[in-house]
């Protein structure tokens, strides 16, 4: 199967860039380009691919507002692009619904591994990534959220202990090993949580620990995070 890719930046160079790397693999094609938020929107629309690259900051509508959009239409999942200096918006974009990041000096193959992963249903958790986002996400002002124990009270013991090992950053495998169960068997946990939690995906799970209280922003989660590095399939 054809993965099909709208890529959206602003600066031509950088999106031709991604193009030509993604246009060299033979399942991926890139369909359309756009240099903001709304040709992003309508060549979605339009030919309808399997994942938008989005640059969170573009002229006019930008890829917070054009993620927004795309993930109400449905159909396809979208990748967000954002750099760590001054990326005060990147924090909206985890409940535009996107479904991962990467930052704009991502590596040739990290790339190409992103689409594939995130067009196959999954979400991109890379630790590097989405543990600093959701720590200054959590930091903002928020409405007073319920008790740790309110909300999370309908998991299971150890479907909690999934959701905190999630929060980690850690993969399937390696939760798998720290709870010594089957791969299989921690698929079933994440999927539950997903369930009772009313969750679209991993990225997600991660934002609620923090909210809940599970996991503390800016506080050591204990043992068995990664450094950072590639990003991490987040298989549900």
């Amino acid at each position: 199967m054809t993965i099909r890719v709208v890529v959206a930046d602003d600066q031509e160079l950088v999106r031709s860039g991604f193009a030509m790397i993604l246009e060299a693999q033979p399942d991926i094609e890139v369909v359309a380009e756009a240099g903001d938020g709304a040709q992003a929107v309508e060549a979605v629309r339009r030919l309808r691919p399997e994942v938008a690259l989005l640059d969170i900051r573009m002229p006019g509508t930008d890829g917070i507002e054009a993620c927004r959009a795309i993930t109400a239409a449905g159909g396809c999942r979208t990748v967000m692009l954002t750099t760590f200096d001054s990326d005060a918006y990147v924090y909206e974009a985890l409940h535009a619904g996107a479904s991962g990041f990467l930052l704009k000096d991502v590596r040739r193959d990290d790339l190409v591994h992103a689409v594939r992963v995130v067009a196959a249903g999954d979400s991109l958790l890379a630790p590097s990534v989405a543990r600093r986002l959701v720590e200054e996400y959590v930091r903002r002002p928020r409405a007073a959220a319920a008790p740790p124990g309110a909300e999370l009270g309908v998991l299971t013991a150890r479907e909690r202990e999934t959701l905190l090992h999630l929060a980690r950053g850690l993969s399937n495998a390696e939760i798998a090993a720290a709870l010594t169960v089957s791969e299989h068997t921690v698929k079933t946990h994440v999927g539950h949580v997903l369930a009772k939690l009313g969750l679209r995906d991993r990225i997600q799970a991660v934002i609620r620990a923090y909210e809940t209280g599970l996991v503390v922003a800016g506080r050591p989660s204990g043992g068995g995070e990664r450094a950072a590095g590639s990003p991490v399939p987040a298989r549900d």
